[in-house]
């Protein structure tokens, strides 16, 4: 019964196929090789920007780091919501890849912020040289509450964010998650007008890489020249095509995530509506169980984080917060054991 990340999840053998067919024989490194080239343009066809940069990166830190260093200069100002992944969870390398650069955070209920919360902190930031201009609007699909940004709010944002002068990065660790979701393609994503979108896999069935997308093609030398300098080209680059190439075909990556999102709607019914913190729109849960209940199930084995982190001894009426995340491998007999022991 793990529960505890999406990333705890094992790659699916697809991907390892697709790795042992790139491990046969030579092939030029650094991403010269055809299938790196192949790659770059499947990511550009299904996204419909056929113009685009793109990289692919082993890690999401890196990828939206580059991203982010690619349209923000170092005095630049990014608005993003207070528990946003680049706030919280990525140790500053955004603002290390960019030389500077200065996170404003935005509230807003289940990690989203709304379209008037952006425009109000966007009138109430200082002009003048003695400030940080506005630079880079960061929304995260799925969101770090696990709830999806619909199309129209996605637009609405892009909307305000271009009128002030703004570019719009989305971090897309569970971007799969959020389409299959919300029911929309990653060409109808991109129609919104982003500027760049990380296409995550890690956290979907794959090893580790994730794709970084520039809708302005002329960032294409921009954005390799920064990766190379991050220390994040990787001189096997075959390997990071190959789990991409076997992401993109058959669209597996939409399989994967839709495996996921029904287990985790499983799962958050086996908990019950009440105890949910945030809605279920995607592959995580957040709820409240008594500490006897968290007791129970860690004793059995089940693995998921507590948020914040608390003590399992006290009171044992006391309700405390937790995360479950399901991947595409999570089965039914887990949800049962979970469910049973609750």
């Amino acid at each position: 019964m793990n529960f505890a990340s999406d990333n705890s999840g094992p790659a699916h053998p697809k991907v390892w196929e697709a790795l042992t067919r790139a491990d046969q024989g030579y092939a030029m490194p650094y991403g010269n090789d055809p299938l790196s080239l192949s790659v770059a343009d499947r990511l550009r066809a299904l996204f419909d920007v056929p113009d685009a940069a793109v990289v692919l990166a082993a890690t999401g830190t890196a990828a939206n780091a580059l991203a982010l260093a690619c349209l923000c200069p170092p005095w630049g100002r990014i608005y993003c919501h207070r528990q946003a992944h680049i706030e919280e969870d990525e140790g500053g390398a955004p603002e290390f890849f960019i030389g500077g650069g200065k996170l404003t955070l935005m509230d807003g209920a289940h990690g989203r912020f709304t379209a008037e919360t952006l425009s109000r902190a966007i009138a109430e930031t200082p002009n003048g040289i003695h400030s940080v201009p506005p630079a880079i609007v960061s929304l995260s699909n799925l969101s770090e509450a696990g709830t999806l940004w619909p199309l129209a709010e996605i637009a609405e944002v892009v909307g305000i964010a271009h009128r002030a002068g703004m570019a719009v990065h989305l971090d897309g660790a569970r971007l799969s998650n959020a389409m299959v979701a919300g029911g929309y393609t990653p060409a109808e994503l991109m129609r919104t007008g982003l500027d760049a979108v990380v296409f995550g896999g890690t956290k979907n069935g794959l090893p580790g890489v994730e794709a970084v997308i520039l809708r302005d093609g002329t960032k294409q030398q921009e954005l390799e020249r920064r990766r190379k300098r991050g220390g994040h080209l990787l001189s096997k680059h075959r390997y990071l095509a190959a789990q991409m190439d076997a992401y993109l075909t058959h669209d597996l990556w939409r399989e994967l995530a839709g495996a996921a999102n029904d287990a985790a709607a499983r799962l958050a019914s086996a908990i019950g509506t009440e105890a949910l913190i945030h809605p279920v729109e995607g592959n995580q849960i957040f709820c409240r169980l008594s500490r006897a209940a968290h007791q129970r199930l860690h004793a059995a084995g089940a693995q998921y984080y507590l948020i914040p982190e608390a003590s399992l001894e006290g009171d044992a009426h006391q309700l405390l917060s937790a995360r479950l995340v399901c991947n595409w491998a999570t089965t039914q007999d887990q949800i049962d054991a979970f469910s049973a022991l609750l």
